[in-house]
């Protein structure tokens, strides 16, 4: 059975099932967000059918831009043979 998650995980073969699959779930969250109450919200952003999927989305996108910009700008990355 793990024989079979892995070889759909990393073999090329799968590559555009596994596409079609995640992007089928980042559809299905931001639709469980349309069906999520709002009559609690404290925030007017938080009234936002998903804002919660672009919140997250974009926090991600930049968490990645700034932790590459501070390892190869920043002086944080070394070469591969650094401690050679």
């Amino acid at each position: 059975m793990i024989k079979r998650v892995v070889d759909f995980f990393g073999d090329e073969v799968y590559a555009s099932q596994r596409r079609r699959l995640f992007y089928l779930a980042l559809v299905l969250i931001v639709v469980a967000d349309f069906l999520v109450p709002r009559e609690h919200a404290e925030y007017l952003w938080d009234q936002l059918p998903g804002w919660s999927a672009v919140y997250g989305f974009l926090s991600c996108v930049l968490l990645i831009f700034v932790s590459k910009f501070l390892g190869h700008q920043g002086g944080l990355m070394r070469r591969e043979d650094y401690y050679d």
